[in-house]
């Protein structure tokens, strides 16, 4: 595992000059960001909307060895109390029993490809890490979140039967939390897989750190997961990119709903991410400090982060190995937040969110592969 002695500074933008650069993505088109960009961004971590995906028999050459290895990518569901959730099992052909691993995805309406309608186009890039994976021998499921891909249409279809609607203030951080949990159900009572590991990317790291306590997973793994709680991260952001008369206000703001109380009246610049159908959801989420989820975790735990990632720093990975005494820090030389091997570039950090032919980071698809194997090993006996 290979660490690195730079600092990096936080920002979930790229930082030049002292100043903040980046872009945010619509369907027709891709805009330069501006001090607003970072209220625009947790908006997408509850917008709802709808993508499709496949499944496919495939072969595959990715990740640090080059031998090409024949793979079966097939439809696997699991059901909830709101509806089914649809996903694809990666998985090596192999007669013996394999470890697998659950892909959890990031913030925003993202499919289990690692897509979302609010780029122009796809990365590929949980596809990529699942193909790599099971060029190792290992097998992984990843999924449709809700409100994107197949689970998203089936579930607008049950609203529709049933006659009632998808609502913004239904959505909460534990409803993903439990999706993740019904999968590791799943997954730890097929016979074909010898351990579970819960992978979260991003907000998906959060996430699967809390399931992974609740299910018993054999191991976890955390790429590019924020490590300090939601409001000095807010607040950290509001700070630096918008009117200093908003500080005041947000962090109000924040007060209220971390003791589980909405707020009537925001201001309307703030109104984009305090708007009153997202506050369930905020509040259920400032429940959870990442450091203090980790920490619970008494288990094999690896901590991934890239150096060129624009949204999330090596300070925060930093965090997060050093809230687990037993966690192991892989910092990946130039990989950005979509896997991608990718300079600090903003067009080139641009483009890699929409390109698909580019591959995901080598030394992340052997580094996982190294730690799920080893903790394969030394996994207690259940």
């Amino acid at each position: 595992m290979r660490s690195t002695s730079e600092e990096w500074t936080k920002t979930n933008l790229v930082k030049s000059d002292n100043r903040l650069v980046g872009a945010i993505w619509t369907k027709s088109k891709v805009k330069t960001m501006n001090k607003y960009s970072f209220l625009l961004a947790l908006v997408m971590l509850i917008t709802l909307t709808d993508m499709s995906a496949s499944s496919a028999q495939s072969t595959v050459q990715n990740g640090s060895r080059a031998a090409e290895t024949t793979f079966i990518a097939e439809p696997i569901t699991v059901e909830t109390p709101t509806g089914t959730l649809y996903g694809t099992l990666e998985r090596p052909q192999s007669r013996s029993r394999v470890p697998v691993v659950l892909i959890i995805a990031g913030s925003g309406p993202t499919d289990r490809d690692g897509n979302s309608p609010m780029l122009k186009g796809a990365n590929n890039s949980y596809k990529l890490l699942a193909e790599g994976l099971a060029a190792h021998g290992i097998a992984s499921v990843r999924y449709d979140k809700r409100g994107i891909g197949e689970t998203g249409k089936a579930m607008m279809l049950a609203a529709e039967k049933a006659k009632t609607m998808l609502r913004e203030e239904d959505l909460s951080f534990e409803t993903f939390i439990d999706d993740a949990v019904g999968w590791s159900k799943k997954l730890l009572a097929d016979r074909r897989f010898s351990s579970l590991i819960i992978l979260g990317h991003s907000e998906g790291s959060l996430v699967g750190m809390v399931a992974a306590q609740r299910i018993g997973a054999h191991a976890y793994v955390s790429i590019a997961g924020a490590g300090r709680p939601l409001p000095q991260i807010i607040l950290e952001q509001v700070k630096s990119q918008m009117p200093a008369d908003l500080l005041k206000p947000t962090e109000d703001i924040l007060e209220q709903l971390a003791a589980g109380k909405r707020v009537e009246s925001v201001p309307s610049a703030l109104n984009v991410i305090f708007r009153p159908s997202a506050q369930p959801y905020l509040i259920s989420w400032l429940r959870y400090d990442p450091a203090k989820e980790i920490s619970k975790l008494h288990i094999p735990v690896l901590i991934v982060q890239g150096t060129t990632d624009i949204q999330v720093s090596l300070q925060d990975a930093k965090a997060l190995a050093g809230a687990n005494s037993g966690a192991t820090l892989l910092v990946i030389e130039g990989m950005n937040h979509v896997l991608k091997t990718v300079p600090n570039d903003p067009a080139k950090q641009t483009s890699s969110y929409s390109d698909p032919t580019l591959p995901v980071a080598p030394d992340l698809i052997s580094g996982i592969s190294s730690f799920v194997i080893k903790a394969k090993r030394q996994r207690p006996s259940r």
